[in-house]
């Protein structure tokens, strides 16, 4: 009775949330939603013992209060999960709340139980039906992103490997699609509690720094807004000055790019001005009339003014940044926005509800909206190109939610957003897929550059084609942009048909020269002695000339056999013919069976290490956070937690992640390296070497040092049991006379 009270309390808070909204009162059918999901809910409980009524009021909550939407979205909040938990039907919700919010409920059953499933192409399929969901209604994503933020924040009564495959999912999926659709205060908080979750020591160390350097950033930024203050009151400007303290993943996704310790992060306070324009029509202006009250007063960095009013980013984002030079010697980045423009930086598309009615002379809702529209045509274009991979599918979506933006000109001067970091050929496979596949070259600022050019902002772009060009299969190392990416592979897999076809005949032919026909068999004997794993690899290779047939293949097809065999002939296509390396690798490793309990934690000794696959992409050493991996071959991987491909693990094959630990005695040495910076002087590299040998008594394995002006960099590859005395040899090393950083690779 006593949670029947709490459910009924908590639910009079959305709804006494909503009537102090700015959106028509529609009390009834927000009521009719709640009584209606509570019935399909009844007694049910999630899997901590929690009332699950209690989950939908929440995400519902975020959906009025914290995204600012109205009654249908509240609605469609309230029943997302009945479709999935009782027996009602999606024309039992059309009957009694009409098609948009059975739409909007259906849509979000689709993508019911979060983006993945147990296997990757399920996963996929899952993920193309969330964005093609969005294109018919946005609220469909937004109310996910919402039910996304309400398990994240309870995340704590989910067992450990739950909880690193969802804050791992969080992180490579949702954050960036929040950050996408301008969600901004979201898009922080999901980054954070995944950061929480996935490296809490590190998050722990990052919120007592920033309380413990608390009261010295209040000093400063009273001493730097007091005079703006000032100056802002004798215009009459009516403002708000606010201070945005960088949050801890920002910072610790800083100090890992970096290379630097938290004390080195100089951008953690920043300044946000946001005023209320006299009139809409002067919005721009007064930000412009602002910026310059502000250079009355402090130095602005020359290289650092940031106009994102005359092109607001793709989300939607509109703001002016400027970079001044504080009496204390400090650079603070400060932005100048409007309420409106606030709305839309912490809302994104969200806010556009809230605006729908009012006036709006700087088209602001209608050009985010075609940024938005524009981006899912670009969506639309890669589903409608089916991926052989679910994961490069994954891969190639992420492209485009990660990306910020660059402007460059067309030979028109047509402005073009372009992502950053894309090159030429990605500018042209952006104009037209013509273009990109017939593009020999391109004319930066009218200089000829090569098709891997590096676009940079304000750069006009000409395209040069030939019609004897064809895409090249080394495209794909030097493109960045998902629609180019997707359009190469396309092309590769079309042209790859074409040549297989051609290799088929060309085979064909060769075997009833022969007196033979082709078969199954005899293909899966000649892929196999020319060394390749598909049938379709050694056609293409016979197509274009790699692969000439003769003799050595009709001895195998014949099984005759010849005494120079075992020197010579086709053993250069398989490297381990005679060798049981390959087998005996494979075979030393544990394999688990159908009943192994994934929620275990794998603990790691000096016994059973041998027994566990640890993967070149992180080298993992005793002490570092680790995960644990089922792979395809039912094998356990192990990988580190700030690995990338950890990451991209976690998100993408969940159920197969397990927690893992160590527990070593320090008899074993694990490889370890580093890279090391700083002054060039005589005796540096001996200095080093002394320190790793006399002081930890380390065996060095390679070095590698590069100096040039005065400046040495290099890498160093050494033996250590455990992370404490990695870490100590990092900070001993940070002592020497005239290095600069050391950190480990």
């Amino acid at each position: 009775m006593n949670e029947e009270k709490l459910i009924e309390e908590s639910f009079q808070e959305l709804l006494q949330g909503y009537l102090n909204s700015n959106h028509r009162k529609k009390v009834d059918v927000i009521q009719k939603a709640y009584n209606f999901a509570l019935n399909a809910h009844k007694d049910k409980q999630r899997e901590f013992g929690e009332h699950y009524m209690k989950h939908p009021i929440r995400v519902a909550k975020i959906v009025s209060q914290e995204m600012g939407l109205g009654s249908t979205s509240i609605c469609a909040a309230l029943l997302h999960d009945v479709l999935e938990d009782s027996d009602y039907t999606i024309e039992d919700i059309n009957n009694v709340f009409g098609s948009k919010i059975a739409q909007i409920v259906d849509g979000l059953t689709k993508i019911a139980g979060g983006i993945f499933g147990d296997k990757a192409s399920a996963q996929a399929e899952n993920f193309k039906k969330l964005l093609l969901t969005m294109s018919e209604d946005i609220r469909v994503i937004l109310i996910k992103i919402c039910d996304r933020l309400d398990n994240m924040r309870n995340l704590e009564s989910q067992p450990e490997q739950k909880q690193y495959k969802i804050a791992g999912e969080t992180l490579y999926i949702y954050a960036p699609l929040a950050n996408r659709l301008g969600l901004n205060q979201i898009k922080t908080e999901l980054e954070d509690l995944s950061f929480k979750y996935e490296h809490p020591e590190e998050y722990s160390a990052i919120e007592k720094n920033l309380a413990y350097t608390h009261e010295q950033r209040e000093t400063l930024f009273d001493s730097f807004t007091n005079p703006i203050r000032e100056a802002l009151d004798k215009l009459g400007i009516r403002y708000d000055i606010k201070a945005r303290i960088k949050s801890p993943y920002s910072i610790w996704n800083k100090m890992q790019k970096k290379h630097v310790s938290f004390d080195e992060i100089y951008d953690i306070l920043a300044v946000r001005i946001i005023f209320k324009p006299k009139t809409p029509q002067e919005e721009v202006n007064e930000c412009f009339n602002i910026y310059v009250e502000l250079c009355k007063l402090y130095k602005s960095h020359p290289d650092r003014l940031r106009d994102w009013l005359s092109h607001p980013k793709a989300n939607g984002y509109q703001a002016l940044h400027v970079t001044l030079m504080s009496n204390q010697g400090r650079w603070i980045e400060v932005q100048i926005r409007s309420e409106h423009m606030d709305d839309i930086a912490e809302q994104g598309f969200a806010a556009h509800w809230k605006y729908k009615t009012d006036e709006d002379p700087m088209n602001t809702e209608r050009v985010a909206e075609d940024e938005l529209n524009g981006w899912l045509r670009t969506i639309k274009e890669i589903l409608d190109d089916p991926q052989p991979d679910a994961m490069d599918f994954l891969d190639a979506i992420k492209l485009n939610l990660f990306a910020s933006e660059i402007f460059v000109f067309s030979p028109k001067g047509d402005i073009i957003t372009m992502p950053a970091g894309c090159t030429a050929l990605d500018y042209a496979f952006q104009i037209h897929t013509f273009l990109g596949t017939h593009c020999i070259g391109a004319k930066v600022n009218h200089k000829l550059v090569p098709l891997s050019h590096p676009l940079k902002g304000g750069d006009q772009i000409e395209i040069i084609t030939s019609n004897s060009q064809h895409v090249q299969p080394a495209w794909i190392n030097f493109v960045t942009t998902a629609k180019a990416r997707n359009k190469i592979q396309a092309l590769i897999r079309k042209q790859d048909r074409e040549l297989s076809k051609k290799g088929e005949e060309m085979l064909t032919e060769w075997l009833q020269q022969n007196n033979l026909s082709l078969t199954s068999s005899i293909l899966d004997r000649l892929t196999e002695a020319h060394g390749e794993k598909q049938h379709e690899k050694l056609l293409i290779n016979i197509a274009n000339g790699e692969t000439e047939l003769g003799e050595k293949d009709l001895d195998v097809l014949f099984n005759r056999k010849k005494k120079e065999s075992k020197k010579k002939g086709w053993r250069r296509y398989i490297p381990f013919v005679g060798s049981k390396k390959d087998s005996q690798k494979s075979d030393s490793y544990i394999k688990i069976g159908k009943d192994f309990d994934k929620n275990q934690t794998i603990v790691i000794t000096e016994e059973n290490i041998s027994q566990y696959l640890f993967p070149s992409c992180c080298q993992p050493i005793p002490g570092d956070p680790i995960i644990a991996y089922i792979n395809s071959k039912n094998q356990i991987e192990i990988h580190s937690r700030a690995c990338h491909e950890a990451q991209r693990l976690q998100s993408s094959f969940g159920s197969s992640i397990m927690a893992a630990s160590w527990n070593m005695r320090g008899e074993m040495s694990f490889h370890s390296s580093i890279a090391i910076r700083g002054i060039d002087r005589k005796g540096m590299l001996k200095d080093v070497s002394a320190m790793l040998y006399d002081t930890f008594d380390i065996d060095i394995h390679s070095v590698k040092t590069l100096s040039e002006d005065g400046i040495f960099s290099g890498e160093i590859e050494f033996l250590v049991t455990n992370i404490s005395i990695l870490d100590k040899v990092i900070k001993n090393l940070s002592t020497i006379n005239g290095m600069q950083s050391v950190h480990r690779l």
